[in-house]
């Protein structure tokens, strides 16, 4: 059932699998889009303060389970995606950009250091709530600032030090998700910069599974070593359960062959994270959130 007030579009008991990049999931309770900026702040200020909530952009680090998620779902990556040059090397950009727009939006304006960017699959908000990287670049290092928004609706302006920021984690003691960030780049030359985005898309196309269901990478790398080298050496390339299996093509991915259960990846996901450790000594830690009710 949808229901469209000239302020709030809101979807209810909607399934999340058209929202998440393994086109396989539960339901959410309800589902909003916001318009605009302003449009969400005034959405969060009708919602009750122990209303459970989950932010989408892409859904690419996201596994909802089957039985759904029980809140209210605010879904951005079609909404909140202005992005703009604010002086000669800074790139304002709300948290609804695809990553691969950032890259090239800064490629166009003459910058570079941002090419990384088009090798993440997901928006803004959600490279900044991870610390995405790609290709040896993270989100954090170009953030010059970033805007997050409370449950009440009030926009903050936060600088990277009042965050605790490492490897795919960021963490703050505080409830409040990311709207929008400033990015610091370098100058550099529009030709070239494009050039590099093309060629480290066909690199990832060449080495990782593309056009197929997938979350991205589903495990974090440890330290000195690599997920998927730990995931081949033992033999799991080609595992599978139900409709998930391990990619073919690059260990550290999990694939929906058309017919997986969130259960079935998840299972899949625990059982190769167990062979690793059991096979060779080493604890992976789950790079993909994993949401919602059993």
């Amino acid at each position: 059932m949808n229901t469209t007030s000239p302020h709030f579009h809101l979807e209810h008991n909607v399934s999340l699998a058209d929202y998440v990049s393994w086109k396989t999931s539960g339901s959410a309770k309800q589902l909003f889009q916001p318009s605009s900026l302003e449009n969400l702040q005034a959405f969060l200020k009708t919602l009750a303060n122990d209303e459970p909530l989950l932010w989408i952009g892409l859904g690419s680090n996201l596994l909802i389970r089957d039985g759904g998620f029980n809140g209210t779902v605010i879904f951005t990556q079609k909404h909140l995606r202005h992005i703009e040059l604010k002086n000669t090397t800074t790139i304002y950009a709300e948290c609804g950009v695809a990553c691969p727009s950032l890259a090239r939006f800064a490629a166009k304006h003459h910058l570079s250091d941002a090419e990384f960017f088009a090798g993440i699959p997901g928006t803004i908000g959600g490279a900044l709530a991870m610390n995405a990287g790609a290709f040896g670049g993270e989100t954090w290092e170009k953030v010059l600032r970033v805007e997050c928004i409370d449950r009440q609706g009030i926009i903050h302006q936060r600088s990277a030090t009042e965050f605790a920021i490492s490897y795919r984690t960021v963490e703050t003691s505080r409830e409040e998700w990311f709207v929008g960030a400033s990015f610091e780049f370098a100058s550099g030359d529009k030709t070239n910069a494009l050039e590099k985005i093309k060629h480290l898309l066909d690199k990832r196309a060449a080495t990782q599974p593309t056009g197929v269901p997938t979350c991205g990478s589903v495990f974090r790398n440890p330290p000195g070593d690599y997920a998927a080298r730990l995931i081949e050496a033992c033999g799991l390339k080609g595992h599978q359960i139900g409709g998930a299996v391990v990619s073919e093509k690059h260990a550290n991915f999990i694939v929906n062959t058309g017919t997986a259960t969130a259960s079935d990846i998840e299972q899949l996901v625990d059982y190769v994270a167990a062979t690793v450790l059991e096979q060779q000594g080493v604890q992976l830690h789950r790079e993909v959130k994993v949401m919602g009710e059993r």
